[in-house]
């Protein structure tokens, strides 16, 4: 199907919009191969189109097939985030892979609300590691009648916490910390290879 001028003015309108779109989520140079991708996208969908008597329906058709510019931009920014994640498995990316799962759909949020508690836990046992040197005296295991409750700092000592534990403290919390932080980093990929997957299909 060839478009009239009236035809090229709404896809020009279209790709206008989906521009505009992907910069709220992509780097200038990234949205500007990606605008040139959709639209070869587009070009072959109505150069595939049996040329009708009413070309605005067809056009719409195609459009609506394809999807809102608002929509096409947030699933294409997603899959090229997860890919980068996969990728590379550096830690920011996959953090904006999860975090863009997480908002768009509910088994990425599930998933998200254990991945970003894995990654707190690492962190806390950071702090605790690092609190241990600078204030030796609130950082400990943290007994109460005799019977350990946890492990963590107190500013201040309440009432009937004995805290406990030396500088050995430290190797164990970094330890366990790497350890957890690790697992969740490597659970955090296996989740977005398993995501990618099916888009690969």
């Amino acid at each position: 199907m060839n478009l009239t001028d009236t035809g090229e003015s709404r896809v020009n309108g279209y790709l206008f919009v989906l521009e505009r779109s992907l910069k709220t989520f992509l780097p200038p140079d990234v949205v500007r191969d990606a605008v040139r991708e959709i639209e070869s996208h587009v070009r072959e969908r109505i150069a595939a189109f049996e040329a009708g008597p009413n070309e605005r329906a067809a056009l719409e058709q195609i459009l609506t097939e394809l999807g809102p510019p608002l929509r096409v931009a947030q699933a294409y920014s997603a899959e090229r985030t997860i890919d980068e994640a996969v990728a590379t498995g550096r830690f920011v990316p996959t953090l904006r892979a999860i975090w863009q799962l997480a908002s768009t759909t509910v088994a990425g949020f599930f998933t998200a609300l254990a991945l970003f508690t894995g990654y707190l836990a690492s962190f806390a046992l950071f702090a605790i590691a690092v609190l241990k040197v600078i204030f030796p005296a609130n950082v400990g295991i943290q007994f109460r009648g005799g019977f350990p409750v946890g492990l963590g700092a107190h500013f201040p000592l309440g009432a009937g916490i004995d805290l406990r534990g030396g500088y050995g403290i430290i190797p164990f919390a970094l330890f366990c910390g790497l350890g957890i932080f690790v697992a969740t980093h490597r659970g955090a990929r296996r989740f977005l290879a398993w995501w990618r997957r099916p888009r690969l299909s």
